[in-house]
Order: structure tokens, then C-alpha cells, then sequence
């Protein structure tokens, strides 16, 4: 699929299940819903339908079970969302998002070692193509 469907916030509740057992029936991932989540099975079937219109899921039908599966991948949603965000919120400024996001949170030393490593592996990446470019 070449594009990526923009998914509400419930919906996202119901790919969540999705993405970690497919193929499933609307009674399991009812059943499955996080603590705190109380909605019927018709509610379940009320998002898996816009799903299916978005064509973010598919189905087949084994008997009388329809059993669902995902048609986009949990990554490529979640970049599709990150950037939506940026672009918001941020204007597309993504290291004022990061700045932002940096000056705020609360990190652990084993996160802050994780995050020197990304840019350290970001800023090699830029040089490597910097001097591939040159050449």
C-alpha cells in the first residue's frame, strides 16, 4: 500500500491488538482491550468497519468468523503520525521538536547514552554522504 491512512486515536487502540495477533476475530480483540478501555463489541465492529474502509485492515472469513488482519505496518503508521505531528505542531521543524522534547523530559543515564549513540550514528551518516557527494 503507497500510502498510509490517517488513524484516530481509538482506532489506533484497535490496530494495536491487531499489529501484535493477527489474524483475530472482533470478540478477541474486544477481549483484549487495555484496562480502562470499556467498549462493547459493537463499538469493537464500529472501528474495525472504518479500519476496513481505510484499508488499513483486511479480512478473511473462516465460517462464520471474520478473522482481521493488518494491511499497513505499525512502523510505517507510526512515521506517518510522527511526521503529521511535526508538521502541527512544530511547523516541520523536526529539531525543534527534539529540542523541545530534550529540554523537558526526564532521562535515565542508559537513555542518554542511546540518544548520544543515534546522533553520533546520524552525524556519521551525514559526513559519509557529505564526502560522497565531493568525490
Amino acid at each position: 500500500m503507497s500510502s498510509v491512512p490517517r488513524i484516530s486515536e481509538s482506532e489506533w487502540e484497535i490496530m494495536k491488538i491487531i499489529w501484535i495477533g493477527h489474524p483475530i476475530t472482533a470478540e478477541h480483540i474486544a477481549a483484549r482491550l487495555p484496562k480502562g478501555i470499556e467498549w462493547s463489541e459493537q463499538t469493537v465492529r464500529t472501528f474495525i468497519t472504518r479500519l476496513l474502509k481505510k484499508q488499513a485492515i483486511d479480512f478473511n472469513k473462516e465460517g462464520r468468523s471474520y478473522h482481521y488482519y493488518p494491511l499497513v505496518s505499525e512502523k510505517d503508521c507510526v512515521k506517518t503520525e510522527s511526521q503529521s505531528f511535526i508538521k502541527r505542531v512544530f511547523g516541520g521543524a523536526a529539531g525543534l521538536m527534539v529540542t523541545n522534547f530534550l529540554e523537558e523530559a526526564e532521562f535515565s543515564e542508559a537513555e542518554i547514552e542511546e540518544l548520544q549513540r543515534i546522533l553520533t550514528e546520524k552525524k556519521l551518516s551525514k559526513q559519509d554522504k557529505s564526502s560522497g557527494e565531493q568525490e
